[in-house]
């Protein structure tokens, strides 16, 4: 075997110990916003890796020298980070005592992050209503449409699920009502999910349908096609 296939071969076998493994999910909305959010590539990087951490190894509080001993950062800088997350509530530290050992549990919880990052997103949607767009439902109306998507999935939206609204809302420049009537079509159908919805408000584009009222005529004549 010459040395250049003994190269490959390593080559392969880093290769599939990186597959092997996997990925950790990051919010697409962090790595486009932190920097609006005062957040430094420090505390992103302590953010992905707690991420890692509770994903990929079930360690939901890892110590201090677990994540520093994979960042470039100092320990002092790791601490620093981990105390500005706490203190501005990008993350939380919940405590539980386990009724059979009596020992009590501390566990890093990152559900603040994602609202952070929800609530910055809804200000930017409401600062572009004055963007040239069919007539707009009121602020407060504006930012009821995650809350009335969560009431109808009955749980808190995932990142992922909060960008795909702002994008219909921002780069698609799909009406909020028409979102909404598309999500009522949805539930009505029994299909309560995104991509279901995605497909109602691409059709609906496709055939020029720009209100709620001939969003319903639309639907009423393909139920009756049916």
């Amino acid at each position: 075997m010459s040395k250049l296939d003994i190269q490959r071969r390593q080559l392969e076998s880093a290769l599939l110990i990186g597959v092997r493994e996997g990925s950790v999910g990051v919010p697409t909305l962090l790595l486009k916003h932190y920097r609006a959010l005062s957040l430094t590539e420090i505390d992103v990087m302590t953010i992905i890796h707690l991420l890692a951490f509770v994903e990929k190894e079930k360690k939901d509080f890892p110590t201090i020298e677990e994540i520093q001993s994979r960042m470039a950062a100092s320990p002092d800088q790791v601490i620093a980070s981990l105390q500005k997350l706490l203190h501005d509530q990008f993350i939380a530290i919940d405590e539980e005592t386990d009724l059979a050992t009596d020992i009590r549990i501390e566990r890093y919880n990152l559900s603040s992050l994602y609202s952070k990052l929800a609530q910055h997103v809804i200000e930017l949607e409401a600062a572009a209503l004055t963007a040239p767009r069919a007539p707009v439902a009121s602020d407060a109306a504006f930012k009821d449409i995650f809350s009335t998507f969560e009431q109808e999935f009955a749980r808190p939206l995932t990142p992922m699920e909060l960008e795909t609204i702002s994008g219909w809302l921002d780069k698609d420049r799909y009406r909020e009502d028409l979102i909404l009537t598309a999500l009522k079509e949805a539930v009505f159908a029994g299909k309560v999910y995104f991509r279901y919805i995605d497909r109602i408000l691409l059709e609906w584009s496709r055939n020029r349908v720009a209100t709620v009222e001939q969003a319903k005529e639309y639907s009423q004549r393909y139920r009756q096609s049916r």
